[in-house]
């Protein structure tokens, strides 16, 4: 055993698995098990669920035999494969780029099977929500409806703004090329943050491990695009009904939201469009659960605990799946918007035909200096106030590249194991805080949260991360809404998105906007100079300004719903 990390080999396969080979058009074969419905004749045709993934299809961590068993008592066969090059499956371990033809492949070969009637759905979660958008843009006519969750057709890529600005890169986008796509095996091993440069831990890893990542080389240290769309984008192809499944606390949402905002400009993908948005992270905790303190709960320690949120987990898909793959019930059965307020009451579910909810508004709160607050660089400190002040002044902190401002989760893709709250981080210099006055009635936010201003620094260019916390009475803080944003020059005038939210803000509690430039090692450290972050051996500190009050000063706009009488008291 290699002291640096430990290697995750296949699972044993499963004994209800049926096991295949399945060739692709180049020869290789990749490993592909079928789970069909008990007590019906094994040549018996039907409608076929595929799910195609890099992280084991026999392992404990995606759970595939339990999710395949779940699936075939409500009658489907179910199609599992390892992704090329991983696990069971021959071929070059490649981050995306053969999903599209691999993903033909499959359907043609699951078509001509005597099980199959040639109707096939695909259902999964981040890189197996990837793969279903692959088989959209392969064009394959088999495929009659997907269901993504927590994924998108960018994932895992820095994201070009159209203003002009970038995404900030999550730290752990390296890491994940490094261990999960070097090789068939993948390998548990955590770089230590504290390196300079943060690359070293990685070459020592690839040093001990005798191999390298081709999928990290091409990221790094000039990142090459890959054409993940030899057939063109899935959006260009013929539409199909997609349930698109999001977690108000995945840390990969920003991805996500993209794809539903294309699609909702687009009319024939629109149509074909749903949208189930729950209190998840992208481990798939649940806010109602958390904090997961006991084993016994936490499905990744657990599998009892993984069987008794699979209705929850898969049940969405299948009621969606029997309307569009074996035509029981009408689309109009089915929400076109489900979404969870979280503290809502009841079991927290609202129903709607578009999202934003139809009856939303907009309310703007303005960032206005506290005459008895002041930085650590003598301004002003904050309020969010209803009303705008006229005179001009600047709020200001610091960005400190020796003492970041620390990433609040642990592991940000299981955020609600821990639920962590915030109030802490309002103490901090390097943290710009504003506050609201508490409110008096419940305040339901339904929708996107959007901050304009107008920022500069001493930097050759800066990160802006901006949390809007839920602050209770007893002064704890926990997390409403958050964004982030690259800006490459010393001066901006940017809207922000801090992504969409569902939330009840409680009588007594307040909002508070949290703005700082680090986020580490959950995003990757920005050093104070034009140097790559990655190669980086040392930091300078800048300060960074943001106008308050006047014309020009900062602003949050907020989308609100009205409350239902009597909830929320």
């Amino acid at each position: 055993m290699n002291p640096l990390f430990e290697t995750v080999t296949p699972a044993p396969a499963d004994p209800a698995a049926r096991p295949f080979r399945v060739r692709m058009r180049d020869g290789v074969r990749l490993a592909t098990d079928v789970y069909l419905p008990a007590g019906l004749p094994t040549d018996e045709p039907g409608p076929a669920i595929l799910i195609r993934l890099p992280y084991d299809k026999s392992g404990t961590y995606a759970a595939i035999p339990l999710i395949a068993r779940y699936f075939t008592g409500r009658g489907y066969r179910v199609v599992a494969q390892d992704v090329r090059g991983k696990f069971r499956s021959e071929g070059e371990t490649l981050l995306f780029v053969n999903e599209v033809n691999d993903g033909y492949d499959t359907l043609e070969w699951i078509t001509h099977q005597a099980w199959s009637d040639g109707v096939v759905g695909m259902w999964g979660d981040s890189y197996y929500g990837y793969t279903q958008w692959a088989a959209v843009a392969s064009g394959h006519r088999a495929l009659r409806a997907i269901a993504p969750r927590v994924t998108g057709t960018e994932l895992g890529q820095v994201v070009d703004n159209a203003d002009g600005t970038r995404d900030v890169e999550m730290g752990n986008r390296l890491g994940y090329l490094a261990t999960h796509f070097v090789g068939p095996d993948t390998y548990e091993w955590e770089p230590d943050p504290a390196r300079r440069p943060l690359i070293a831990p990685f070459e020592e890893f690839f040093q001990a491990l005798g191999r390298r990542s081709p999928s990290f080389d091409v990221a790094f240290p000039q990142e090459v695009r890959l054409r993940r769309w030899p057939e063109g984008h899935p959006f260009d192809h013929r539409a199909v009904p997609v349930l698109h499944t999001i977690g108000w606390y995945d840390n990969c949402a920003p991805w996500h939201w993209l794809d539903v905002e294309e699609l909702a400009r687009r009319p024939d993908w629109a149509n074909q469009q749903y949208l189930l948005i729950d209190a998840i992270d992208h481990e798939n905790y649940h806010l109602s659960g958390a904090p997961y303190d006991d084993a016994s709960r936490d499905h990744l320690a657990s599998q009892d605990a993984f069987r008794a949120l699979l209705p929850g987990y898969l049940d969405p898909a299948l009621d969606f799946f029997d309307v569009f793959l074996r035509r029981q019930g009408s689309p109009a059965d089915l929400p076109r918007v489900r979404w969870h307020l979280v503290h809502g009451g009841e079991d927290g579910f609202r129903t709607d035909r578009v999202w934003p909810p139809a009856h939303r508004r907009t309310s703007t709160l303005f960032l206005s200096p506290d005459p008895d607050r002041r930085t650590a660089d003598g301004d002003a400190s904050g309020l969010l106030t209803p009303v705008p002040v006229t005179e001009s002044s600047m709020g200001s902190w610091t960005h400190d590249p020796v003492d970041p401002v620390p990433s609040a989760a642990v592991n940000a893709f299981a955020y609600l194991q821990t639920n962590p709250r915030l109030h802490d981080w309002s103490k901090r210099p390097d943290v710009l805080v504003f506050d609201a006055e508490p409110t008096a009635e419940p305040l339901d936010l339904a929708g996107p949260v959007l901050l304009d201003l107008d920022l500069t620094t001493t930097g050759p260019s800066t990160d802006l991360f901006a949390k809007l916390l839920d602050v209770h009475p007893d002064g704890e803080a926990e997390l409403v809404a958050h964004g982030r944003v690259h800006i490459a020059t010393p001066q901006r005038r940017l809207t922000l998105s801090l992504g969409h939210t569902g939330y009840r803000l409680r009588p007594g509690h307040h909002l508070r906007l949290h703005l700082h430039s680090s986020d580490f090692p959950e995003f990757v450290l920005h050093p104070g100079t034009d140097d790559n972050p990655w190669l980086a051996t040392r930091g300078e500190r800048t300060a960074q300004r943001i106008r308050l009050g006047g014309v020009d000063g900062a602003r949050l706009t907020l989308t609100t719903v009205p409350t239902k009488p009597g909830e929320g008291r």
